[in-house]
């Protein structure tokens, strides 16, 4: 996860001046009509119970891009060079360098960044990416930007997408088998089953051949 980042700037550095804002708080005992919303049968064939991320195919340049992961923890989308390569689109990424934190503070630093056509559910939009060349589980993050931008909702739990169009609301449903495969954990073995299972003499006695 990114949780945010600094550009490497050249030249003259400006000055930043902090702005604070007091945002007045509503109350709401009624639900707008057009209200993203999710309910019992949005769970509805999902594999529970269940902790997984949620994973979604999208179209970027007419291809599929599979094992994206949605993530509004974060502040900055990224693609992998070795998607943007199969694309052919190695032309496009404007070299900028920026730092980017991970969750445990550990600095990354981007190849460059590229602007894409992003196409979810027949809903074109263009997003930023920041490229990353190292090896990564998913081929793309869509974090903050992106999901603001595309005014969407999404919910882990529900494993979906929703927003808002011109023709109603739209749903992307998440690739839950993909996300388990991509963030799958070893079973841990007991160093006593294990030393049971390596030793001839045990299973001998146990019948094994």
């Amino acid at each position: 996860m990114i949780i945010g980042g600094v550009d490497i700037l050249q030249g003259l550095m400006l000055k930043r001046t902090k702005v604070s804002i007091t945002r007045e708080k509503r109350t709401r005992d009624y639900v707008p009509e057009g209200t993203l919303s999710f309910n019992d049968e949005d769970i509805e064939g999902i594999m529970q119970t269940h902790n997984d991320a949620l994973v979604i195919l999208v179209l970027v340049n007419k291809s599929r891009i599979k094992r994206v992961l949605i993530d509004p923890g974060s502040a900055a989308n990224i693609i992998r060079s070795r998607v943007v390569e199969q694309l052919n689109l190695q032309d496009q990424i404007v070299l900028a360098v920026r730092v980017l934190n991970g969750f445990n503070m550990a600095c990354e630093t981007t190849k460059g960044e590229i602007t894409l056509p992003v196409n979810v559910s027949g809903t074109i939009q263009e997003a930023k990416f920041y490229v990353f060349e190292e090896d990564m589980r998913y081929n793309a993050l869509f974090m903050r930007p992106w999901i603001h931008n595309m005014r969407a909702i999404p919910s882990t739990l529900h494993q979906v997408l929703k927003f808002s169009t011109l023709g109603g609301v739209k749903m992307v449903y998440g690739e839950q088998p993909t996300a388990r495969e991509m963030f799958a954990v070893d079973e841990v073995i007991p160093a006593s089953t294990l030393s049971t299972m390596e030793d001839p003499s045990r299973m001998v006695k146990n019948g094994a051949k």
